[in-house]
């Protein structure tokens, strides 16, 4: 019995190959075929509509890496053709594709002569609808290359136009109109479905045995000659097992048609641009000729491109959005990384995002849909609930390469006590196709079962794009409710999440950030992206401070167009390929060509502000000094928070010919053979911080030779492969310690000096190495159980032992400004200007030794997708301090925001206060409608409830509180502003 069924199965599989598909179209009839290649970069339609075509052949080579080639496709439709019965005329092109996914290949988008889009052209969506006796296309067509071709490890030229080669990578193979045959087409998806399904059961059991009998009964109907003649009869032989119905307690699968599009990754974002629409177009085309098609989109940013290049598809869109059957989802700028944007920065993604919304749709969102970043940060529920979002979405835990998750449904509480109710396909995917294995697979994995009957499934071509199919709904509607399959539902999140929260009222708990045991290099590869992402953060911060400050004290017009160009454009480049560092070269050069535009346009931005403010509080210009402005949240050198006015004259402290520096807080002695620190005393607490088992400061090269994914990845053994660097040189200079090192190809060059707040060390380092990770090294002489790491809003602890899997998974992790190791006495806090990845682990072998080892990750060398990464300069800032966290968070700031000097005199007064030092100001800005309100944005940072006093040094109107978004939440008293631990809150000052 078992051989013959397994004769049947090979029968039917070779079916499906050799005669069902090949049958779909009826006949087809190819056409005439000219072509232009654009010389360089795409070029708009009217442009390349407007060219001189040149005959060209079927099987003929086209399209230089990254190039573009326009086809004119001509011809006429058959005469009989639409009178034939049960079938329909489409134009089918194959421009040489592999079958592999779409969208990490050639791709087209199809116009007609008049310049309207159609529908993209995709490896398994290649068909386009014909409509009358006469085929006139325009065939814009991308010659991308397949960068991953080789695998995620091997360097390839291909990831940058300059050195991918000129030579054509692809064959037109057809350029044919075909007449589709309906019943053969239907008969196909009959055939697949319960094929699939029939793969999936046990092999002993009714059900597949009785599908196994239909298909064979099928088998011996049709003519696999001549299918035309005889689909409608296998069908009819299908008909009665794919019509018994569902158990009653069959898993339900929620599908929601969705195209993952990265926002670039392997390609730059002038091809995101033409993916969005040829994806976008291919949904409209499917929901013309499909009422139950829903399609669930993110990223504002994509759907603004869309309205800039592509207007008539973008108002298509706009009509669908009204239906309810093109749904916005997520209500951020785009699905951005979330371990490295700063706080402010996360917010404006939602606001950023949501407001285009509502502003063009009049929708908004009520969830987070980050279906692919790296892990997600602990301050995240809180934001997301203040930005109105009542749901979270991922998929990407699934992909932990030590613990499995517990739960696909879940609620998340973040550090501050807020949950949002949370869901992770079990399908572990998101570009599912409807598969039978796939169904299978989400009800097999679903862990909440128990209590729980539902599951998301979003499904279409991703990553590069593509998105649904006919195929992938033809296989939902027969899986709606059949026997022996989960059933599906084909509708939007929103009523995925409103009926999973109705029936699951009580889910599990949990708390903290959901760490990615997974792509840890991602907070390391590409330094010079990282570090543009954090000055520009910064400097918008500066931006938004003192023009709020200058429209409120002058009357000055607040550059707010400029300012939201300028947040967009940073916000794009938080995209979870860029700033982690994970896309090919072109993405990183143009991320950090754009990010030297914008310090440039900020920094004018800010002189002017300061120009403003300085001019009205000058009597002339003879009695001007300097004026020190403060940023900052915290006194710097005597200047208050928020304010400028002239810094303390202090007497600065340096190394003496010993190597020894003595400030206000540290003694500190370093060896001047080596250049490390062999003493740091915290003067306050009288305690040696360093051990001397191991001095502090080593700097080691360690083999960074990840398994896969080489940008993406650090892998626990590169530990085992450490070569620590001797000094070249060490001198005494000026009161600083310089200390070379030198590797075959690299120069590290290190500078430590006295700073108000402790040690500072300064980075400027040539690199040139591969595949090798640079780490520097401070144990701690103290006994810290964890690492406080400061995260958006506020900060995290995470343990320094490996107790649990879960914590030796755990073995290099996120941090933003600072971090801080110590005890209840005091410890070590280490404040940085532009590094994320460290390593903190306990190392003491005795309770009279305790060590605490900091590593800071500095620099990488990986060559995939970018064999250059990190090739070339780089600059990195720390200081190093003695205390608490309550001394950590100011150090970070002011690492971050050091005193901007201006020619001035006077003062220039804090537009806000707080009296508590706990509740930290984040933002002061003017509100986003333009009423010249000013928001301030404040959070409490220690982890202890706090109440503070907040000051408004001008004439209000009164105070709100308001969400994210600048709604009114309630009422609030400035006299006394009571924060939960870590609480963010937002206060609208009336003008």
């Amino acid at each position: 019995m078992h051989t013959m069924a397994a004769r049947t199965e090979h029968r039917i599989r070779r079916f499906i190959d050799e005669r069902l598909f090949p049958q779909i179209y009826r006949d087809r009839v190819p056409l005439e075929v000219a072509v232009w290649a654009a010389p360089d970069e795409p070029v708009p339609f009217a442009e390349a509509s407007d060219q001189n075509y040149e005959a060209f052949e079927v099987g003929s080579r086209w399209g230089k890496p990254w190039g573009t080639t326009w086809f004119r496709v001509r011809g006429e439709v058959p005469a009989d053709w639409h009178t034939t019965d049960n079938c329909r005329v489409e134009l089918d092109i194959d421009l040489g594709f592999t079958k592999t996914m779409p969208g990490f290949q050639a791709e087209a988008t199809a116009w007609t002569p008049e310049g309207r889009i159609i529908k993209g052209i995709e490896p398994f969506n290649s068909w386009v609808p014909v409509e009358g006796e006469q085929v006139h296309v325009l065939v814009e067509a991308a010659s991308n290359p397949n960068v991953s071709e080789q695998g995620w490890i091997v360097p390839t030229p291909m990831g940058d136009k300059a050195t991918a080669g000129d030579g054509p990578l692809y064959t037109l193979m057809c350029a044919d109109v075909a007449l589709l045959d309906e019943q053969v087409y239907e008969l196909a998806q009959d055939v697949v479905v319960l094929t699939e399904l029939m793969m999936e059961l046990p092999e002993s059991s009714t059900r597949r045995l009785q599908i196994l009998a239909a298909l064979e009964r099928m088998l011996n109907t049709v003519n696999p000659f001549d299918l035309a003649s005889t689909a409608q009869q296998g069908r009819e032989v299908l008909a009665p097992v794919l019509e018994k119905p569902a158990h009653m307690t069959a898993h339900e699968v929620y599908a929601t048609g969705h195209a993952h599009i990265d926002s670039a990754w392997l390609w730059p974002t002038r091809e995101t641009r033409r993916k969005c629409a040829r994806t976008f177009s291919n949904v409209l085309a499917l929901m013309d000729r499909d009422p139950d098609a829903v399609f669930a989109c993110s990223s504002a940013q994509q759907y603004q491109w869309m309205k800039e290049d592509y207007p008539e598809l973008f108002e298509r869109i706009r009509d669908r959005v009204a239906e309810g059957r093109f749904v916005p989802v997520g209500g951020m700028w785009v699905e951005s990384d979330t371990n490295m944007p700063g706080g402010e920065a996360m917010v404006r993604q939602f606001v950023e995002g949501t407001n285009f919304f509502i502003d063009e749709f009049g929708f908004e969102p009520n969830n987070v849909w980050l279906p692919d970043s790296f892990g997600y940060s602990a301050a995240l529920p809180q934001l997301a609930r203040l930005a109105g979002k009542k749901h979270f979405l991922t998929q990407k835990i699934s992909w932990n390469d030590t613990n499995k998750f517990p739960h696909h449904t879940f609620e998340w509480e973040g550090i501050d006590g807020t949950r949002v109710f949370t869901h992770f396909p079990p399908v572990d995917t998101y570009n599912a196709e409807i598969r039978g294995a796939e169904l299978a697979k989400s009800e097999r994995q679903y862990l909440d079962k128990a209590h729980s009957t539902k599951a998301l499934m979003p499904f279409g071509y991703g990553d590069g794009g593509g998105g649904p199919t006919r195929e992938m709904m033809a296989r939902a509607r027969r899986t709606s409710n059949l026997e022996g399959s989960p059933k599906v539902k084909v509708v939007s999140p929103e009523v995925f999440f409103a009926d999973s929260q109705a029936e699951y009222t009580n889910p599990p708990v949990w708390r903290g950030e959901l760490y990615l045991e997974y792509h840890r290099g991602t907070y390391t590869s590409q330094h010079e992206t990282k570090r543009g992402n954090r000055e520009c953060e910064h400097l918008l911060r500066e931006a938004e401070l003192w023009w709020s400050t200058a429209v409120v004290r002058t009357g000055a017009e607040y550059p707010r167009d400029e300012l939201q160009q300028i947040w967009r454009l940073v916000l794009l480049q938080q995209f979870h390929d860029i700033l982690p560092g994970s896309s090919i070269a072109w993405v990183h050069r143009e991320a950090e060509s754009n990010y030297e535009s914008l310090r440039d346009r900020l920094r004018n931005l800010i002189e002017r502000a300061i120009g403003v403010l300085v001019g009205d509080s000058q009597e002339s210009e003879g009695s001007r000094g300097l004026l020190a402005f403060n940023a900052s949240p915290f006194e710097q050198c005597g200047i208050a928070p928020l304010s400028a006015g002239v810094p303390d004259e202090r007497a600065s402290a340096g190394f003496d010919a010993s190597g020894r520096l003595e400030t206000a807080g540290l003694s500190v002695q370093v060896d001047l053979g080596s250049g490390r620190i062999t003493s740091l005393v915290d003067r306050r607490a009288g305690r040696e911080l360093a051990t001397p088992a191991e001095p502090m400061g080593q700097v080691v090269a360690h083999q960074d030779i990840p398994n896969e994914w080489d940008a993406w990845d650090i892998n626990h053994f590169y530990k085992d492969v450490r070569t620590p660097l001797e000094a070249e040189s060490v001198e005494v200079r000026d009161g600083e310690v310089v200390v070379t090192y030198r590797l075959p190809h690299s120069t590290i060059r290190q500078v430590l000096r006295a700073d108000e707040l402790g040690l500072r060390v300064v980075f400027d380092i040539d690199w040139h190495e591969r595949q090798t990770l640079i780490k520097w090294y401070l144990p701690v002489a103290v006994k810290a159980d964890t690492c406080a790491s400061e995260i958006q809003f506020g900060h995290l602890r995470r343990p320094t032992h490996v107790n649990t899997s879960w914590d030796a998974a755990r073995f290099e992790t996120i941090a933003h400004r600072w971090l801080q190791v110590g005890d209840t006495r005091s410890g070590l806090w280490l404040a940085n200007s532009s590094t994320y990845g460290y390593d903190v682990s306990a190392q003491g072998t005795s309770a009279d030794e305790p060590v605490t080892r900091v590593g800071a990750s500095l620099v990488r060398a990986p060559l995939f997708p970018d064999p250059e990464a990190d090739q070339g300069q780089h600059h990195l800032e720390f200081v190093i301090g003695a205390g608490t966290i309550e001394d950590a968070i100011p150090g970070g700031y002011a690492v971050n925001l050091p005193l901007r000097i201006a020619s001035g005199s006077g003062t220039v007064d804090a537009l806000v206060g707080v009296d508590n030092p706990a509740v930290v100001i984040e933002a002061v800005k003017l509100a986003e409608d333009g009423s010249g309100d000013v928001v301030v944005r404040l959070y409490e940072s220690l982890g202890a409830p706090a109440a503070a006093a907040v000051s408004a040094e001008f004439e209000t109107s009164g105070a709100t509180r308001v969400d994210l978004l600048e709604r009114k939440l309630g009422g609030v008293d400035l006299g006394r502003v009571e924060l939960h631990p870590f609480e963010v809150v937002s206060i609208r000052l009336k003008r």
